[in-house]
This record gives structure tokens, C-alpha cells and sequence, in this order.
């Protein structure tokens, strides 16, 4: 079983992954839209 500090590490590293792939997937929706909006322009 992994040690408590290395279970708070793993959670940290785990929240910021997460918040790295929400923010990536928000920025991929944003250029998407640009980018269709000048194509369709």
C-alpha cells in the first residue's frame, strides 16, 4: 500500500492532469470554432 505522502503526491499530480485535460479540451473547442468560423467566412 502506498505511503500517505506518496498518495497526496499522486492526488496532486492527478488534479493537475485533469485540470491540464479540461483546460486543452476548452482551448481544442475554442480554436475549432475559430477556425470553421473563417473557413465558413
Amino acid at each position: 500500500m502506498a505511503h500517505n505522502d506518496d498518495l497526496k503526491s499522486h492526488e496532486r499530480t492527478y488534479h493537475r492532469i485533469m485540470a491540464m485535460l479540461k483546460w486543452g479540451t476548452v482551448a481544442t473547442a475554442v480554436i475549432a470554432a475559430i477556425v470553421i468560423w473563417l473557413i465558413s467566412g
